[in-house]
């Protein structure tokens, strides 16, 4: 299928196919004319991609899933790096939202002494 095809199918732009494919996150083979040109499979691998992203992980983490991209990763069971990088990219959202209280605690002491 064209890119257009894919991404009417899965909902993603496409600029961010062809970042997920300059990414090593998605592939397509090339018609006669050049045109990109995806498996049906690709359906399910961008959706993948686009629910690890959507989930808060990096492009880097979503790349430890390369081996799983072609899964339904929602139904399946874990595949083998997931716990990991989720544990560690909570821990990266807990510490910045607990720099975020701080900011937040800061600007509210702030706008208080100001009588704002």
């Amino acid at each position: 299928m064209r890119i257009g095809e894919l991404s009417s199918r899965t909902g993603a732009s496409q600029r961010s196919l062809r970042y997920y494919e300059q990414q090593g996150l998605l592939h397509a083979g090339r018609t006669a004319s050049g045109y990109r040109d995806y498996a049906e499979d690709a359906v399910l691998r961008v959706d993948n991609v686009r629910r690890l992203l959507a989930d808060g992980l990096t492009v880097d983490d979503v790349r430890t899933f390369l081996p799983c991209l072609d899964r339904d990763l929602a139904q399946e069971p874990a595949c083998p790096p997931a716990v990991e990088v989720y544990q560690r990219r909570l821990a990266t959202v807990r510490r910045r939202r607990a720099d975020l209280d701080q900011v937040h605690t800061r600007l509210t002491r702030q706008l208080r002494h100001w009588g704002g």
